[in-house]
């Protein structure tokens, strides 16, 4: 692999990239933010091979896929309300003021050491922003899918299976008239007792 940067002559540059990242050290691989950038690649790349070694292949239903993620999101959506509401309670400033930057220097001969604090989103509420979205852009999904009708399909045919199971069973027990009279009564107050 190539570092992606160009030479002073328009040419590509013909170093090597430093681990994880896409320039040489020479075009400014080696810089602070580079090397974070680098490490977080190479952490990624590590649990992108960790995943492809141990998972395994599972059977699911889309829409079933769908409305788990929806539901999973949900919980992240309201996790992350909670710990910016908490912040806001607490420490309103830590919301949106941050230490973005610390440089330590010579100045007239003594060491100094700036501090930039800078107004950004704190990582609670960057987490929450980017959760909502998600949830958003799942739920939307699965209206698109049609999920909810899918649910509705699948609810009218697991009644149609009980409705003919609880028919079968029924017909096989040989009712006298006046208990066969009952079972337009008790039936369904026995099944709306399962959906409480």
């Amino acid at each position: 692999m190539q570092c992606k940067a160009k030479t002073r002559s328009g040419d590509t540059c013909k170093n090597h990239p430093i681990k994880g990242s896409t320039v040489c050290r020479m075009h400014g691989g080696s810089s602070p933010r580079a090397k974070e950038a680098a490490a977080r690649r190479l952490q990624e790349q590590a649990a992108e091979r960790e995943v492809l070694k141990l998972a395994h292949p599972i059977t699911v239903d889309p829409s079933k896929a769908l409305l788990d993620l929806v539901h999973s999101t949900a919980g992240e959506v309201a996790y992350w309300t909670a710990r910016v509401d908490h912040l806001q309670s607490t420490d309103e400033k830590r919301l949106t003021n941050g230490l973005t930057k610390v440089t330590e220097g010579k100045d007239r001969g003594g060491v100094t050491t700036l501090r930039q604090v800078e107004a950004t989103p704190a990582v609670e509420y960057r987490m929450l922003v980017d959760a909502k979205n998600r949830l958003a852009q799942y739920a939307s999904a699965a209206l698109r899918a049609g999920v909810e009708e899918r649910r509705v399909k699948l609810a009218e045919s697991q009644g149609a299976l009980v409705a003919q199971a609880i028919r079968t069973v029924l017909d096989g027990l040989r009712l006298t008239a006046d208990q066969q009279a009952l079972v337009p009564q008790i039936v369904p107050q026995a099944l709306r007792m399962l959906t409480q």
